[in-house]
């Protein structure tokens, strides 16, 4: 609600008090009121991160036709950083991360759209991401590589599954389906297709300092088994970074002497 499109007003105002429904320039500025508030509690409570979304003014944009008006998207993202430059500042006041959940619906979805708010904010280091493989899984984005490339951007992080199943009547975008119907559906937590070893691994690999959040969505499964599940899921992938290399019974430490003539010099 910080900066969403008039397609989706009438949809918006049902997570808004009653007192500013059918007003939009209230409705945005009780929005970002929320957040400064929780910058404040997070920092209370001390808190490392807080998960949020961007909002979106191009979404309905998305698909390049008819053909977008030249300038159309860099004007939409200099709105947004013109929206949260100052939550992103009350934010390092607090000294808390804002961790931008990259999800479909939002200007921020993937590491492209994140990449130009960092630029559009100067790459304030209190914008940062929170990872959910599940939205990456639907865009058919490499998930596993996301991390590599920005590890060091990743504050949060949401344990959700995904499948993806095409046909020849449907893909990506779903035809207008339900989400038992749907191409690409989320699944309750080790029923679906999202590789959670690799990204468990990679997430040790970078030593991610956070939370490993279950989430739970699924159109077919209960949701107290989806818990249970999940718990269980999520403790038994979780790694215990070893302090040091399983080769290290082998080195005596650098000693030229000993290089040299290994290689004959």
């Amino acid at each position: 609600m910080v900066a969403s499109h008039p397609a989706y007003d009438l949809q918006l105002d049902g997570f808004a008090p009653e007192a500013i429904r059918n007003n939009k320039s209230g409705r945005q500025q009780w929005a970002v009121q929320q957040l400064l508030f929780a910058a404040k509690a997070s920092q209370n409570l001390g808190l490392t991160g807080q998960a949020t979304f961007s909002g979106s003014l191009a979404w309905p944009f998305l698909y390049p036709f008819p053909q977008r008006p030249a300038g159309l998207i860099t004007e939409a993202f200099a709105e947004l950083a013109r929206r949260w430059m100052p939550i992103l500042d009350a934010f390092e006041n607090a000294g808390v991360d804002v961790g931008f959940e990259l999800h479909p619906s939002e200007d921020l979805h993937d590491g492209v759209t994140f990449e130009m708010f960092l630029d559009a904010v100067k790459n304030h280091g209190r914008a940062n991401i929170l990872y959910d493989p599940s939205h990456f899984l639907l865009q058919q984005l490499r998930y596993l590589e996301f991390i590599d490339i920005y590890h060091e951007r990743i504050k949060l992080f949401h344990v959700k599954d995904a499948e993806f199943n095409p046909t020849g009547r449907q893909g990506v975008y779903g035809g207008y389906q339900n989400w038992v119907n749907r191409a690409g559906r989320f699944r309750s937590l080790g029923d679906g297709q999202v590789d959670f070893d690799g990204i468990f691994a990679k997430m040790a690999q970078y030593d991610f300092p956070g939370w490993a959040v279950l989430e739970w969505e699924c159109a077919i499964k209960h949701p107290e088994d989806g818990a249970r599940e999940g718990a269980e899921f999520i403790q038994s992938r979780i790694i215990r970074v070893t302090e040091n290399a399983f080769d290290d019974f082998a080195s005596g430490g650098t000693d030229l002497a000993a290089n040299r003539r290994l290689l004959g010099l």
